[in-house]
């Protein structure tokens, strides 16, 4: 009988583990903290309507200029109306606002710099050089003119941060799709008789997607703060409508005797604009997308 022998083990390398697939945000703590937040404000601008807190625009709710206490959390303002819904009011508007604009933004945008890259030429040099010449304005000196002269309120304010935030997304797209309209896919599908619309749909939109919405989630910071900024100079909703920066600008009057009337929405909204940019900065890192950046 012969003997078994065992083979000797084997001294090499062991073979390399496969990589691991992370979900977004794993191992970044700060994106995670501004998802967090934004999931809450998001929470809150949607379904706060249904908390039981009153009319925000309620007057005699509490004496007037009452400091937060436990029966009112965040105080009553100079009319005697209680702040906390008129709080929650606030981030509904700061958001469905801002959100709407860079809808209006990203639709746009993302249409153009396509179109910049596709056809080049005479239609190239129109869009970039139309996206310049606005993105040469100062984003806030820009939104003052574009408010006086459609006028205070809501639609004044849209329209500002339209046309300030496209510029910058057109650069973005134009640049994402430049690298992707002379690959082999896009010219087959040229050469085998597609249409210019089915181009930029099909073959170009699902590979800028990235960038464009890490773009558009930068964008929505822009335009809560130019919103906020307009409403603050009495440029943007007027009363008795309520954003965040409508509420800053209503308690600044009162800020040596009602502190709380500007630090409260103020701090909200600061904790909005870094939540919202936190999250743009986890997904600009989880698409692996270079190049994108935010108009400050």
């Amino acid at each position: 009988m012969s003997a078994i022998t065992a083979s000797p083990a084997s001294t090499g390398p062991p073979p390399a583990a496969a990589p691991r697939r992370h979900l977004p945000f794993h191992g970044d703590a700060l994106s995670r903290l501004g998802l967090l937040l934004l999931i809450g404000f998001l929470l809150v601008a949607v379904f706060g309507a249904w908390l039981p807190l009153g009319d925000p625009e309620a007057v005699n709710a509490g004496p007037r200029l009452a400091a937060p206490s436990g029966r009112l959390w965040a105080g009553t303002d100079s009319l005697g109306r209680s702040v906390l819904p008129r709080l929650v009011e606030g981030i509904r508007t700061t958001f469905l606002l801002a959100g709407t604009a860079v809808m209006v933004t990203a639709a746009v945008s993302v249409l153009l710099g396509m179109m910049a890259a596709y056809y080049r030429g005479l239609v190239a040099e129109l869009i970039t050089r139309g996206a310049d010449v606005l993105f040469a304005f100062p984003a806030l000196l820009l939104a003052i003119l574009l408010a006086a002269i459609v006028g205070p309120g809501a639609p004044g304010a849209l329209i500002s941060i339209v046309l300030i935030c496209s510029p910058l997304m057109v650069r973005v797209v134009r640049a994402a799709s430049l690298s992707v309209v002379d690959r082999d896919f896009v010219v087959a599908a040229r050469v085998g008789g597609a249409g210019p619309g089915r181009i930029l749909l099909v073959h170009l939109l699902p590979n800028i997607a990235g960038p464009a919405v890490v773009q558009a989630t930068y964008a929505l910071s822009v335009g809560m703060l130019l919103e906020s900024g307009l409403s603050f100079l009495g440029l943007g909703l007027q009363p008795p409508s309520a954003s965040l920066g409508s509420l800053v600008h209503e308690g600044a009057v009162y800020l040596p005797i009602a502190p709380w009337l500007v630090l409260i929405p103020g701090t909200l909204l600061t904790l909005a604009i870094m939540a919202v940019n936190l999250v743009g900065d986890g997904l600009r890192d989880a698409l692996d997308v270079r190049g994108v950046e935010v108009r400050r």
